[in-house]
Order: C-alpha cells, then structure tokens, then sequence
C-alpha cells in the first residue's frame, strides 16, 4: 500500500512500502508472513497478547502514518537474544518497542511549539514508552527508524546492526554502515533491571545499554523509482548490500519497473501502478488477491536471506567477518537467525 504526500508546492513523493519476515525456528511461508501498509489502517498503542505479533520471533517492525501529515514512519528492531539467559523474552522488548512509536506516529498532532518527530525522536518516544511499560521488566534491540516525507527527504536514525540501503537504478546509492562496540557486539536500547546491574559489576563485567542519542542519524534525497530496503542482521548477516543489489535489480527488471533502455536502466512510466494496487478513498484493496510490488521485493529478499542462513557451503557475511576476527574458529555458510525486511518504493507523482 502506498501514502500520497503533502499538498504542498513542489515535487510531492507516495511510499509503496511492505514487510516480510521468518522467524528462525519457523519454515517461511511467504503467503503468510507478509504485510501490505495500508496508511488507513487504526494502529493500537500495544499488542500485549503475543499472538496477536507477527511472526517474526525476536525481530520486529513498524510503518505507520505521522498524523495527518501522510509523510510516513517505519523501521525494524532486533531483540537482544542474550536477554533468554536471564529468562526474559527478548522479543517483549522489541515488538513493544515497534508499537509504540507506530502509536507515536499515528497519534501525532502539532500543537504549539510542538516538533514534528525526526527518526532520532520516534525512536527516542518508542524507547521512553518501553522503558514505562511495567509488563516489559528487561530486554534490549537494535533500531533502524525512519522518516519518509512528501517533499521526498529520508530521515534515519540508526542503531546497531539493523540497517538499509537505498539502491537507484542498478546501483547503490546508499548503505548503512552497523554499530557495533566489538565484534557481534551490537549498540542497543536496553531496560536493565538493577539486580542485572549488580550481578555483572560484581563478576567484573558490565551490560550494554545504549541510547537513542548514540543513533547515528542521516538524511538522503528520494527520487523517483529508488528503493529503500530496511532489514534486521538475520538479512545483512547473510546478505551483503551486492546481493540485495541482485535480487532487486531482477525483480524490477522482470516485472518491467526498471527498464533496459538505450540510455541504460530507467524507471518505468507505469511504476505507480505497481505500487498502488489500490484507488479508494477507504484505503480497501481493489483487487485483494493482487499483490504489490513492494511486497515481491520484501517476500524475494527474505527467501533468499533464509536460503543463505541455512547454507552450509557458501560462506555468508558473518562467516567472512568470523574468518577474519577468529581465523582459527571453524564457521562456514550462513548464519541462522530471525529475519524481517521492510521495503519501500519512491514514487514521485505525475512521473
């Protein structure tokens, strides 16, 4: 589903935008585990009854309105695994973490002096309701947030590992880079309850708790036809921006949204009808058995990153980066992991 811009002077941009996700105990079922953003759709301020969750286990997304706006907010959390030691759920952390700033967003309302919200500052309500949420008693995530405007401005705070790319025409215009303090070491949110905080000073150790301001915040120019992957490391360990770069070229290419031309690649004069497979004012779908573009982009990606993960013979990201830091430790092939990926399209009006 896709979000029509501000009316505002000037070039005004729609996002097609849909997620796709696996967790990693779990066979992939792309009919099922996919999300077309419906920019009608009422969005809660939190699913407490877990199965009420995507499917996506630890990992977790959201992509919402910003209020009357129409510009768009969306991103992807990870759940720190290593909180399952102290037998907490890491993905109560993250799912929560994701409904509250898609609540944020949806619920927006300048009023005063009040800011519209950059990345850096859903992310930083999202973490502040978490943190008050008394049914969330430990846990921590990576963060990957965004901010898609009318006018075509991407705004992105990220932290951690998650990560995106922005790939133009063949090519890739931009990527993320992950943070980490050491090796499979991620910066991330975190609630630490203090008994934690005790227990590690006294075994001379410490917990990792990272915050929002720690995020580094970036912003980019959207152009028509560009495509933004965002995607938790159960992607990008098994992926590299190259093969993201494949698969999506492919896919374009085949269903003819980027076309070979005399002058190279171009964008399709008909990718607007890829992307919004929907007229009604009620945001219903006209045909629901048609998918979206942005959805066979989210769904091929996730089948190839899950392929990757259980490959035992073609050495992924993470094996490199294994080899390099601990050349004596035998690892080969992919990673397995959660996986979740949100793509959006960039659709500039009257192209």
């Amino acid at each position: 589903m896709s979000v029509k811009g501000h009316e505002a002077e000037g070039p005004k941009f729609s996002y097609g935008i849909a997620a796709s996700f696996t967790a990693k105990d779990r066979r992939y079922n792309p009919d099922k585990n996919i999300f077309n953003f419906n920019p009608y759709n009422h969005i809660r301020a939190r699913r407490k009854d877990k199965r009420t969750r995507p499917d996506s286990g630890q990992d977790a997304f959201f992509v919402s309105r910003v209020g009357e706006s129409n510009d768009v907010a969306f991103g992807v959390a990870d759940g720190v695994g290593g909180w399952m030691d102290s037998g907490v759920d890491p993905a109560d952390f993250s799912h929560g973490f994701c409904d509250y700033m898609a609540h944020a967003a949806y619920t927006y309302q300048p009023a005063g002096k009040t800011p519209p919200y950059t990345a850096r500052s859903l992310m930083q309500r999202g973490y502040d309701d978490i943190c008050e949420d008394k049914t969330v008693r430990a846990g921590g995530s990576t963060a990957c947030v965004a901010i898609a405007k009318g006018d075509g401005t991407l705004d992105v705070a990220n932290l951690g590992d998650s990560g995106f790319v922005q790939l133009r025409l063949n090519a890739i215009h931009y990527h993320s880079e992950p943070q980490t303090h050491a090796f499979n070491t991620p910066y991330q949110l975190a609630i630490v309850p203090r008994k934690v905080r005790a227990q590690a000073a006294a075994f001379g150790g410490y917990q990792i708790c990272d915050f929002p301001k720690d995020a580094n915040v970036t912003e980019h120019s959207l152009r028509h036809g560009d495509v933004l992957v965002f995607a938790s490391d159960g992607v990008w360990d098994n992926l590299s921006s190259q093969d993201i770069l494949r698969i999506v070229s492919r896919m374009m290419v085949g269903a003819r949204a980027w076309e070979h031309t005399a002058d190279g690649i171009q964008v399709s004069n008909n990718l607007q009808h890829f992307t919004h497979f929907t007229d009604a004012e009620d945001g219903k779908n006209s045909s629901e058995d048609i998918p979206s573009l942005q959805s066979f982009l989210a769904v091929g990606i996730t089948s190839e990153a899950k392929a990757a993960s259980v490959n035992t013979k073609v050495d992924g990201p993470f094996a490199r980066e294994v080899q390099k830091h601990y050349p004596f430790e035998y690892w080969r092939g992919g990673k397995v992991d959660d996986i979740c990926v949100v793509v959006a399209i960039v659709v500039e009006e009257g192209k």
